[in-house]
């Protein structure tokens, strides 16, 4: 075809598609791979705004922004059951050339407002490009709606994805605007609020047992059921946050009420592990943990898993977990075969990561998830393949994956044991790969 063909629906140029992806010891953490046009695989199990949003009780979504745009959001109000929580303004051509999309949105939330059987005590509402490309005075706008509403605490959130690579993310604009609404309350020295997570931690982790012992309540939003619970996380006197979307979350807690911010990065290393934990005992004036017994349970899950698995190829992906550098150096260095790890940037968290990885394990494979590359790449594979993460069980078409999203409420120690236990029940049972990817928000009922 003089080496240019067609590929599902794709022109290609100059024969075999080439994989994008980079050896460990390859690999330029700053640069890891080209951007520019970029391709979504229908793996839909992470959060996105609307979900995240959701985790305020009682409040009331507003977007206002293209009907193209807003198809997307209707979607997850009505899959997730909150569409009584949820409502659109849409923006159409007139509204730009005529110069009114102050007084559209303005109008266009009252109206809203007035309509609902009773006035909720917060409002999200949430802005788009055009008002950025176009200027909008959102100030004014906010302005305004505060004096039309004065019981009602508004907040501004953002459905802008033309800043995903410049400033803070729209996942880090919403993880942080979820503690805008807070007022001043009195601290309370017993109380820690984990913070910017999706999913609340879980009970038996690492840092509920380490507060629970020390006789200190650890506090998060998605624990909460009423407005009152979600306006009493201000008493926390200590803000922890563990992934990297959450770090402007806590500098906001910080910054406007106070709080002494900790920032303990999730990992799969031991040590980095034991020194959050350390750092956390001596924030709330408790006893350090022992972790001697829990590290040993780590390697007894650890071992019994790779038992079970044996010399299987795995693959992993960010989806999962928010270090996924991380845990393969933890699988690699007890003897997993772990192949291929998919992300599309290296976290500053994760460069010692990477720099251990490119010396001890200078062949695994880094690919991305995005690159349009990857909407045409092979996905089968010779051998049964152990995935973990939905984009990795889609990339490596295998119906033995672990089925979790966004650190899925492990803390510490726990999140070893737990994923252990987990990779040993997804190599034993199939699942229904299609299906389960495709259901979006996963668990996002479950903390509503």
């Amino acid at each position: 075809m003089n080496g240019t063909e067609t590929v599902r629906g794709l022109r290609r140029l100059g024969g075999s598609p080439v994989m994008r992806e980079v050896r460990a010891k390859d690999a330029d953490p700053s640069n890891l791979f080209d951007t520019g046009l970029e391709y979504s695989a229908p793996a839909r199990g992470t959060w996105n705004i609307v979900h995240t949003g959701m985790l305020i009780p009682e409040a009331h979504e507003i977007f206002v922004c293209a009907q193209g745009c807003l198809r997307g959001v209707v979607l997850t109000a009505a899959e997730m059951g909150t569409s009584d929580r949820f409502s659109t303004v849409a923006v159409r051509e007139n509204n730009v050339t005529d110069g009114d999309l102050e007084d559209l949105l303005v109008e266009g939330v009252t109206d809203i407002l007035e309509k609902l059987p009773a006035l909720p005590p917060a409002v999200l509402v949430y802005t788009s490009c055009i008002h950025h490309f176009m200027g909008a005075d959102l100030d004014h706008m906010y302005r305004e709606l505060r004096e039309r509403f004065p019981t009602v605490a508004f907040t501004d959130c953002y459905m802008n994805p033309i800043m995903r690579k410049s400033g803070l993310t729209p996942d880090q604009l919403m993880r942080r605007q979820l503690y805008s609404l807070l007022k001043e309350r009195p601290k309370d020295p017993g109380k820690v609020l984990v913070t910017g997570n999706d999913f609340a931690s879980d009970d038996g982790g690492n840092i509920p047992a380490l507060l629970r012992a020390g006789g200190k309540t650890l506090c998060e939003i998605p624990r909460t059921r009423t407005w009152e619970e979600y306006l009493a996380l201000a008493e926390a006197s200590v803000c922890v946050t563990n992934q990297p979307a959450a770090v402007p979350a806590g500098k906001l807690l910080a910054e406007k009420h106070g709080m002494k911010h900790l920032c303990l990065p999730f990992s799969f290393g031991y040590d980095e592990i034991e020194a959050n934990l350390d750092a956390l005992s001596d924030a709330m004036g408790i006893p350090r943990p022992d972790c001697g017994e829990k590290i040993a349970r780590c390697e007894e899950a650890l071992d019994r898993a790779k038992r079970t698995i044996g010399d299987a190829p795995v693959e992993i992906d960010y989806t999962a977990f928010s270090r996924p550098l991380s845990l393969a150096l933890l699988l690699l260095r007890h003897g997993f075969r772990v192949e291929r790890v998919y992300l599309d940037g290296v976290s500053g968290e994760e460069r010692g990561d990477l720099d251990a990885l490119a010396a001890e394990f200078p062949d695994l494979k880094l690919s991305p998830t995005v690159h349009p590359v990857m909407r045409v790449t092979g996905r089968t594979r010779e051998e049964k393949t152990l995935a973990v993460g939905q984009k990795a069980a889609y990339f490596a078409s295998t119906p033995y994956f672990v089925n979790i999203v966004e650190n899925g409420g492990f803390t510490g120690f726990d999140a070893v044991t737990g994923l252990a236990a987990l990779m040993e029940e997804a190599w034993l049972e199939e699942k229904d790969t299609r299906s389960l990817i495709g259901i979006k928000g996963m668990g996002c009922g479950a903390c509503l």
